[in-house]
């Protein structure tokens, strides 16, 4: 199927032949890159190199979501994490919601290949009642009400699919057991963004992640002014500033480079 206008992957690499570090930025279940691009776009600015990749079954027709399994959206996360690893120095995930759930379990299978990680909203579970019947109803009820477009700020909109395609949301909660019962092989540098008032992922979420992993290095960064898609939302600024910065001292710290010695990225909050 065609890929809807905007939905595209994005790929960029310093003009100037550098390869020191590399991001990978990976969108949520039935999002697409349009929501990690501006995030992407701030990192290459600043020399940094940048693969968005678009996970299988997103960004064209929510049919063909349904016909994809996590899977597939960690094998596409994972083939942009080898090839930013055939070039750059350090190479670091960060994900959004369900991205957040692949980066999570590319740190637990991939730690040793990555430099750190950064979540945004990162997704372990659900509190949500109709959850607990999905896997009963999937191969009859295709689908159920959407996720997308939890943003606070006015006039913001994110490109995803205006409904949930039943069988890849079993799927993910597959994948969501996986992550929970090996938080504990997290032991890369984890830079976290939650928002308080997030209307898909529940605050209890980012607790899991905090309390389950194993790193030593980790911020927990509260995004008081955003909703669930915080890369367009108020707080966008701040996630792209502490983002950046986090991995300047990370690749630092692992290289011995000029700025081993900078200030952490930001005051640790609170875990809602």
């Amino acid at each position: 199927m065609p890929v809807l206008p905007g939905a595209e992957p994005f790929v960029s690499d310093p003009g100037d032949g550098s390869r020191e570090i590399g991001v990978v930025l990976s969108h949520g279940l039935t999002g697409t890159p349009q929501s990690m691009r501006a995030w992407g776009e701030f990192l290459a600015s600043d020399g940094i190199g940048v693969r968005g990749p678009r996970l299988p079954g997103h960004g064209t027709r929510w049919q063909d979501l349904n016909r994809t399994r996590w899977s597939d959206w960690y094998g596409e996360v994972e083939r942009a994490v080898d090839d930013l690893r055939r070039e750059y120095r350090s190479v670091f995930v960060f994900g959004q919601s369900m991205g957040g759930t692949l980066t999570l379990r590319l740190a637990q299978e991939r730690g040793d290949d990555l430099a750190g990680i950064a979540l945004v909203n990162p997704s372990v579970t659900t509190l949500r009642k109709d959850a607990t019947i999905a896997p009963y109803i999937q191969w009859v009820v295709p689908f159920v009400p959407g996720v997308a477009n939890d943003i606070k700020k006015p006039g913001v909109t994110e490109l995803a699919y205006d409904r949930l395609p039943t069988r890849a949301a079993v799927s993910l909660t597959a994948l969501w057991r996986l992550v929970r019962a090996d938080l504990e092989r997290v032991h890369l540098p984890v830079l976290l963004f939650h928002s308080p008032t997030d209307h898909v992922v529940e605050p209890v979420n980012s607790a899991l992640v905090l309390q389950g992993i194993s790193s030593h290095d980790v911020t927990d960064v509260v995004l008081d002014d955003s909703h669930h898609v915080a890369t367009l939302d108020n707080d966008a600024p701040r996630i792209f500033s502490d983002s950046l910065a986090f991995v300047r001292r990370v690749h630092d710290d692992r290289t011995g480079g000029s700025h081993a010695t900078d200030t952490a990225v930001s005051t640790p909050g609170t875990p809602a």
